[in-house]
């Protein structure tokens, strides 16, 4: 009886033991994925901007500009007497509107307060990074940003899923980079 014990515990580890046999990968083919997301992207782009530029057309009060940066702007406020625009590293200090496209306003300036934003060095969305960067002290600048340029395919708390937006922007405070060092 003992060792007919000892035997089946011998044969239990040998049987168990074995080497392991070699499972065949599983092969997914992400390229078909892939492209019906770029196509499925390029209507929605196609689509939001057809929706912009027929915002664009109906709002006869003001001239919008095409950045190189794919948004519109235009100016509400300018400033002749300045032509310094920030650069990597300043710290620009703002506040602004976040808007739907029919005018709805999503987060009002004075429940945003004003920010600040060093420029290139900390995270925001896109299009408010590049915007900034166009602006002079003391000017307000209203940008119409397609959902890529705002919050995408995600969107943010108030702001829907590819949800195109109006911003609102005044340009309070810019400290130039050697002041920053300075300090």
């Amino acid at each position: 009886m003992k060792y007919a014990f000892v035997i089946s515990i011998v044969i239990l580890f040998a049987v168990s033991c074995s080497s392991p046999e070699a499972r065949k990968p599983i092969v997914r083919k992400t390229s078909s994925f892939m492209n019906e997301s770029i196509e499925r992207n390029k209507m929605l782009n196609k689509a939001e901007n057809a929706v912009l530029l027929q915002r664009m057309k109906s709002d006869s009060l003001h001239t919008y500009l095409n950045s190189e940066n794919g948004y519109w702007y235009y100016y509400e406020q300018t400033v002749s007497n300045d032509d310094y625009t920030p650069n990597r590293g300043d710290e620009v200090f703002y506040k602004h509107e976040i808007k739907a496209l029919n005018g709805t306003v999503i987060y009002a300036a004075e429940d945003l307060g004003t920010k600040s934003y060093l420029i290139d060095k900390e995270e925001l969305i896109t299009g408010l990074q590049d915007g900034l960067k166009l602006m002079k002290e003391g000017e307000k600048v209203t940008f119409l940003f397609p959902s890529y340029k705002a919050y995408g395919y995600t969107g943010f708390d108030k702001v829907k899923p590819n949800q195109p937006l109006l911003y609102s922007v005044e340009l309070l405070k810019i400290n130039k980079l050697s002041e920053n060092e300075n300090n």
